[in-house]
């Protein structure tokens, strides 16, 4: 036996070693350690970023840090793949990968408890060094992952010191080492203790969890409730109604107005921040700012507000993708405001060209001065379809400006507007490859037939939207494998801010056929076939769809 490794020793008529099924339990429940250990360190790590922030938890640190460092190839192939769960997806990644982590530590544990010390802190490093590095972020963010990692060392040095096998009864009686530390083990460990402090561990972290949730509730409690009491005036310059000519009856094409629950979201944040209106306060500061602002809520109900019909669209938005919706909007001019703290755009000689816009949750976007200030509808909006704003679409206050992509225009949280220049300074996108100015391009979409549909032969609707936004849809095409173009019939315009539906009667015949299409907006322009990915500035291309009539 000399020559087979000391793990797969099997015990002699003595009892000199431990078998190999009593190995393998223990590496199992050393996992098992690990596993309970990290989720200590994350139970009390929560519990401590109620006393700092929540963007200072471990998981919404390292998650954070992710999304600022993805690619934009991998942040398309994410919204892409994943829609409006990315950040789900990311959390929950995420957490398996502290699973594995913490598993493959606990049996590290088992052989070298060092080692095992030194990776969980390691790991708490990275936590730590992750949430000093966020946006607004200070040396008290590292607090939540250092005690999570320390409290985790303690909780694995317990349970894997029950672990630890005993020496056998004729090596203790030849020694006299009844404290298992001589002599070779004979295959048994204090299972009864590793029980009582593995299912102790489990209930503290549970209630410490609780604890932490409960803590962070009240912030959160105060922000609906802040929310559940606006009552939003009457807009002194309300929308017009939307005409019955503009929303077309067809099957499987959807309303002219997206509802809130079904509207796009694609953001950064973890978080959702939950904002009190009550102390919610915006900045408005910078270049040729000859009279700072600071406003609150209540202020910006006091004012003049505005109503429209707006769409707005993604920049992530693939060539037929859904990263688009048409909301009732309502809030103040932000042209105004900027007015009032004396701001002029650079065609009057105002010396910023570049408004930053900063939300709570550290987010910064770069909208053109000139733009905002061009006399469209511009604003810093309240509400979305005559509530106040959902908290996932910017609660309190987010901006809305028509004609640009939402990366360079559609600010969320808000609370800090900044005039400076674009040579300046370069916003959260623009350092991530993506174009400094991005007006929305002329697209269209065929919503019905659905792809790989199988209509049957005869009339068959093909209906869908376009939109070129602050210029208005002129015509839509369409045209069946490659063949001639066809007008579609249009709904009637209700904006140039908004999409507009559009049908063709196509007589169908039996077979797999190709349907593209392709719109013209107001200033002549005519979408073009070339593809284009959505980076730098937005995607180009025909929307097609492949059916096969029976």
């Amino acid at each position: 036996m000399a020559s087979v490794s000391e793990d797969l020793k099997v015990p002699t008529p003595e009892g000199g070693y431990p078998g190999p099924t009593a190995r393998l339990v223990r590496a199992a429940l050393g996992a098992l350690s690990g596993l309970i250990a990290g989720a200590s360190a994350l139970a009390v790590a929560e519990l401590v970023a109620a006393a700092v922030r929540p963007e200072a938890s471990p998981v919404n640190a390292v998650g954070g840090a992710f999304i600022d460092r993805t690619p934009p190839w991998l942040k398309d192939f994410a919204i892409r793949n994943f829609g409006t769960n990315d950040k789900l997806v990311l959390q929950l990644g995420i957490l398996a990968v502290l699973a594995v982590f913490a598993m493959a530590v606990g049996v590290v544990a088992l052989r070298h408890r060092p080692a095992g010390f030194a990776a969980v802190l390691a790991f708490g490093a990275v936590g730590a060094v992750a949430a000093v590095g966020r946006p607004g972020g200070g040396p008290l963010d590292a607090l939540p992952s250092v005690v999570g990692a320390v409290l985790a060392c303690g909780v694995l040095q317990l349970l894997v010191g029950k672990l630890a096998f005993r020496p056998s009864p004729a090596a203790e009686e030849a020694d006299g080492t009844p404290d298992g530390t001589d002599g070779p083990p004979d295959g048994s460990f204090d299972r009864r203790g590793f029980v009582i402090v593995a299912t102790a561990a489990v209930a503290a972290s549970a209630g410490i969890g609780v604890l932490g949730s409960r803590l962070n509730g009240p912030g959160a409690a105060e922000a609906v409730a802040s929310r559940a009491g606006i009552v939003l005036p009457a807009p002194a310059s309300p929308a017009r109604p939307v005409s019955a000519g503009a929303e077309l009856r067809v099957r499987g094409l959807g309303p002219f107005t997206t509802p809130n629950k079904d509207f796009y979201r694609v953001d950064t944040a973890l978080v959702v921040p939950r904002i009190d209106a009550d102390s919610w306060r915006l900045r408005i500061h910078g270049k040729g700012v000859t009279r700072p602002l600071t406003v609150s809520f209540d202020d910006l109900l006091r004012r003049e507000l505005i109503e429209r019909d707006i769409t707005l669209t993604c920049v992530s938005n693939e060539v037929g993708g859904p990263y688009v919706g048409n909301a009732r909007w309502i809030g103040v001019r932000l042209a105004d405001l900027l007015r009032e703290a004396g701001v002029e755009p650079p065609s009057k000689g105002g010396p910023a060209d570049q408004l930053v816009a900063r939300s709570v949750d550290g987010m910064t976007i770069g909208s053109p001065v000139e733009t905002v200030m061009d006399g469209r509808d511009a604003m810093l909006a309240l509400g979305m379809n005559g509530e106040p704003l959902p908290f996932d679409h910017g609660f309190p206050v987010r901006m809305v400006v028509p004609g640009l992509y939402g990366y360079v225009s559609a600010c969320k949280w808000l609370q800090d507007l900044e005039l400076t220049t674009f040579a300046d300074y370069d916003a959260y996108w623009v350092k991530r490859s993506w174009s400094q100015r991005a007006p929305i391009k002329t697209e269209s979409r065929i919503d019905t037939p659905r792809p790989f549909a199988a209509p049957k032969a005869g009339v068959v609707p093909v209906a869908g939207v376009a939109w070129a936004q602050h210029r208005g849809i002129a015509r839509v095409e369409v045209r069946v494998d490659g063949g001639d173009w066809h007008t579609a019939r249009l709904a009637a315009q209700d904006t140039k801010d908004t999409w507009r539906q559009w049908v063709w009667e196509w007589r169908a015949t039996t077979g797999s056929h190709t349907l593209e299409v392709r719109a013209t907006d107001l200033d002549g322009y005519t979408q073009t076939e070339k593809r284009v990915g959505t980076v730098p500035d937005g995607a180009t291309g025909w929307h097609s769809v492949v059916v096969d009539v029976t």
